[in-house]
């Protein structure tokens, strides 16, 4: 227990140098941004001098490394500061966007796990066999083509053909559940098809490696079938890579909703950042990337921690 203590601070500590990093990278892009922010608000016909005045009420006249530092003590105190656009708290705009992200990212999670952990299981126990073959294929051909692609031809035919779904997915926090889940589906299912291969395949390499140890060897002269190898030998030593894979994907599902928000127009963070990008509404950028970073992060923990926990011999690498 002391070593994964040991191990988990670790990963914590090399999770904050790399959150510190990113908050470097993302406050220098905004700053590299061409333009003035105090001209785009104030419009073409301003003048210097109320250029000036709001450069100094948004305390953009003083040095990047003085604003960097105040910014960051604010993000780590949770005071996100105030929307460029419309003056608002930026914890009230991010509540709600958050929870329909985390909520997309969820309903989507709950499809994709569950079947390619099947679909992978199956594939290893057929191998090279038709379904085996067809599987690789499906899953091969659905992350071969981008989302936004995959979400547009979802649209075409299940929202303007048939019109089984909605093609804009407007929910509020008084959406019911029930409605919020049909209305969301063809979002997640996008999602879904875009993360499942990677799962998928890495379940059925995972479990066809071990199908060469001496292990299992053994259980193949005891006289077990296939089936019993796999599900009761091979698969739980092989928690430790579809673990990592998996919280990678839902890692990639949280910050990489942005595309399939935007086509869907899904009232989430994804779809904040980019109508904040449009406005120049920098805090609200730099909110919003900070906590797609942090989650990442976090995600990324996760895998880590569960992947030992599943497997204490990682704690001891050769």
């Amino acid at each position: 227990m002391d070593a994964v203590l040991k191990m988990v601070a670790q990963r914590l500590a090399l999770g904050l140098l790399t959150l510190f990093v990113v908050s470097l990278i993302i406050f220098a892009s905004v700053e590299m941004l061409p333009g003035d922010v105090a001209e785009e608000i104030l419009g073409q016909s301003a003048t210097p001098e109320t250029v000036a005045a709001l450069r100094r009420d948004l305390g953009l006249d003083r040095p990047a490394h003085i604003r960097y530092f105040e910014w960051l003590g604010d993000m780590a105190q949770g005071d996100f500061g105030r929307s460029l656009a419309n003056k608002r708290e930026i914890t009230e705009l991010l509540g709600t966007r958050l929870w329909n992200t985390l909520f997309l990212a969820g309903y989507a999670a709950v499809i994709a796990v569950p079947l390619s952990l099947a679909l992978g299981i199956l594939a290893a126990l057929y191998r090279n066999s038709l379904y085996d073959r067809l599987v690789n294929s499906a899953t091969l051909t659905s992350i071969s083509f981008p989302e936004f692609f995959v979400a547009y031809i979802m649209i075409a035919i299940f929202a303007v053909s048939w019109r089984w779904f909605p093609a804009i997915v407007n929910v509020t926090a008084e959406t019911p559940l029930d409605e919020r889940l049909y209305k969301a589906f063809l979002p997640a299912i996008v999602l879904t098809m875009v993360i499942t291969a990677h799962m998928m395949r890495m379940t059925r390499a995972a479990i066809i490696n071990l199908m060469a140890s001496p292990y299992i060897e053994m259980a193949r002269l005891k006289g077990l079938t296939r089936r019993r190898i796999i599900l009761h030998h091979a698969l739980p030593n092989a928690l430790a890579p579809i673990i990592n894979v998996i919280a990678l994907n839902l890692a990639y599902l949280v910050v990489g909703v942005v595309v399939v928000e935007v086509v869907f127009v899904y009232p989430g963070l994804g779809q904040l950042i980019i109508d904040s990008v449009t406005k120049r509404d920098i805090p609200v950028v730099q909110a919003c990337s900070l906590i797609f970073a942090l989650t990442y992060i976090l995600l990324n923990l996760l895998a880590d921690i569960l992947s030992i926990l599943s497997n204490p011999r990682l704690l001891h690498p050769r």
